[in-house]
Order: C-alpha cells, then sequence, then structure tokens
C-alpha cells in the first residue's frame, strides 16, 4: 500500500474499472472535466450512476492505494469515514488522477465558494479551478492572497476570500449559509463537489469545510454523530430519514422553513417544508 493525493480538481470514486459508461468519459479522462459530464447528463442518465459512483475526492484529499490494475488504482479515502472500511472509503480511480501528497504545511484551509481559481502566483491566470470542499495547507499569507501546497510538490495561491481557516469554530449559522449555496444545484448520486452533491455529500462537504471529518454516507452518519430527540432540534441539526425495517437512506439540514437537502436524482438541492411523505419516513436526528 501506498499513500498518495488527488491531483485533479475533482476524480469520481467508481466501484469498479469497468462501471463507466462511454456518456462519462469526461469523468475518467487523465484530465477530468467533471462540470462537462454533470451537464451532459439527463435524469435516466443521471439514474444510472447507481451502482457504479460512490463518492469523489477533492484536489490534495490523501488516498490509500491497494492495488492498480489497467490504469485503475483500487484506494480508500481516510478523510471520507465509512462502515465499508476501517481505513476509509473505497472504491476505484484511474491512476492518472493521483500524485504525490502536498508538502507538510500548517494551518489547513478550505474552499468555502463554490468555485475558485488556484493560480501560480497571485493575479496570473489559472492552473485549476477547484472545487468547494477542497482542504490544502497554507504557507502563507500576502496581500490578499494564500499560498498552499499542492499535491505535486509545487505551491499555488488562492484568493483569500475563497477560504475558509479549517480550525475556526463552526456556527449552525455558517453551516446553513454554505449549504445554500448549492440551492438549485442538480442532485448527483456520489457527488461532493460543487458540480454535484447528492444528500450526505451535501453534509460532508460542508463539515469538512467546517473543520468536521464526519462519515461519508447517510447511515454511517446517522451511528456516528451525537444523537438528538427529534423535537429538540435546531437549525444546523440533522434529520435522518429510513423506512421501516431499513437502515437510514436520506439526511439534511434541519432549517427555519424545514430542511435544507439534496433530495434525489431529478431534483435540485432545496430548502424546503418537510412533506408528509418525509415526515412518515423521519427516525432520527443528529447535532454537529
Amino acid at each position: 500500500m501506498k499513500v498518495v493525493a488527488a491531483k485533479v480538481p475533482v476524480s469520481t470514486v467508481w466501484t469498479s474499472p469497468e462501471a463507466p459508461r462511454d456518456i462519462d468519459a469526461p469523468a475518467v479522462a487523465a484530465a477530468p472535466d467533471v462540470a462537462a459530464w454533470a451537464q451532459s447528463m439527463d435524469t435516466e442518465t443521471r439514474l444510472g450512476l447507481h451502482g457504479r459512483t460512490l463518492t469523489q475526492l477533492l484536489y490534495g484529499e490523501p488516498v490509500i492505494v491497494r492495488s492498480e490494475r489497467d490504469g485503475w488504482s483500487e484506494i480508500v479515502a481516510p478523510w471520507q469515514p465509512s462502515s465499508q472500511d476501517d481505513l476509509g472509503y473505497p472504491g476505484w480511480v484511474p491512476s492518472a488522477h493521483l500524485g504525490e501528497l502536498p508538502e507538510s504545511a500548517t494551518a489547513p484551509v478550505a474552499v468555502a465558494v463554490p468555485v475558485t481559481s488556484l493560480t501560480a502566483e497571485p493575479g496570473t491566470g489559472a492552473l485549476a479551478e477547484l472545487s468547494f470542499g477542497t482542504v490544502l495547507s497554507s504557507v502563507e499569507h500576502v496581500d490578499g492572497f494564500t499560498r498552499v501546497a499542492l499535491a505535486d510538490g509545487n505551491f499555488g495561491w488562492l484568493t483569500d476570500e475563497s477560504l475558509r481557516v479549517v480550525n475556526t469554530p463552526a456556527t449552525s449559522e455558517e453551516r446553513l449559509r454554505l449549504g445554500s449555496l448549492f440551492l438549485g444545484l442538480e442532485y448527483l448520486w456520489g457527488g461532493t463537489s460543487a458540480y454535484g452533491l447528492d444528500c450526505s455529500g451535501l453534509i460532508h462537504t460542508v463539515s469538512r469545510v467546517l473543520g468536521q471529518r464526519i462519515p461519508r454516507d447517510a447511515h454511517d452518519q446517522a451511528d456516528a454523530l451525537e444523537s438528538v430527540p427529534i423535537d429538540e432540534v435546531k437549525p444546523g441539526d440533522l434529520y435522518f430519514f429510513a423506512r421501516p425495517g431499513k437502515e437510514v437512506h436520506h439526511v439534511g439540514f434541519v432549517s427555519a422553513e424545514g430542511m435544507l437537502h439534496a433530495s434525489e436524482t431529478g431534483k435540485v438541492l432545496e430548502n424546503e417544508a418537510l412533506l408528509p411523505e418525509r415526515r412518515e419516513t423521519l427516525v432520527a436526528a443528529a447535532r454537529l
């Protein structure tokens, strides 16, 4: 086994090297275009991701490589805790998406806007567009820019206004503000990036920006987080949903309106009242 890092802005994690379809080519290319991939899919095509995609890695995210086959790497993602594996979330990614770990540095910062430009020097052309939720170690701060360690051993710059210092205490108001950045974003099974989120991906990625490392999947989040009575929830807490005799299948942020959540394939991220069919499957709540 070896430890490496994602060297592309967003790498989608698949169930196997055989899982991607022809339409998924932009996502598995050596230089993936996840935005174009997401835009190319209609609802039926997105439904076809069930059983194919698992989660996503963001730039600089560490992974453990267990094996390699035909240009693919079998990995686990330790920043995404999972009951499937004690080391992290398991799956497969193109080996071309992986590179050296960033140089050790201090004061991690997270991208706290949907997308921001990574540049070689302050104010120069973009090297890449980094997604919300990307966490990198900072080296220095100069005139409104932060220098960060990159996955190829070099360094780059991000604007201070696009970042949040990870160790800043989190508030429920900030949790909802960050989640609301994606209102109207189309649901993406396995999504943890600005180009698409699923229900637990929203919770996981917002929490990452706020310095909280929580499980990736809804049922694991329900098991791991501090439980609170449903009738004592506050905005920023979590609602969990399950059908009788089944494990938790959905999660959302409690909001003043009802719930901020990525609903399901074919719908968009929304902040809405709890519908009767949702209330029928509301089984638990938790506090971050």
